[in-house]
């Protein structure tokens, strides 16, 4: 099981990133949320098997078109205790 944390920066927002990396993480049954922040980077909790948060975090590298992914930034994070995914609101 692996759990992380991730801040997404390059044109992520207004091209549907978010929505993007929900429908990544439900294909590979990972857990987690994913916001805007107000420095317009995406940051992101991805929590499962160590090969579907690695699939996701590769999604993540190439983002929806119209997307220009920079950088992904990974840090391991404690094991959540609740499940599903959510897009949470912008902080």
């Amino acid at each position: 099981m692996r759990s992380v944390r991730t801040i997404t920066r390059g044109r992520v927002q207004g091209v549907g990133f978010r929505w993007f990396i929900q429908d990544a993480a439900s294909a590979h049954g990972v857990a987690g949320w994913v916001r805007n922040r107000r420095d317009e980077t995406v940051e992101a909790e991805l929590h499962g098997s160590d090969a579907d948060v690695q699939a996701v975090l590769d999604a993540m590298t190439q983002g929806p078109p119209g997307a220009q992914v920079d950088e992904v930034a990974v840090t391991d994070v404690p094991a959540p205790t609740s499940r599903g995914f959510e897009i949470r609101p912008t902080v």
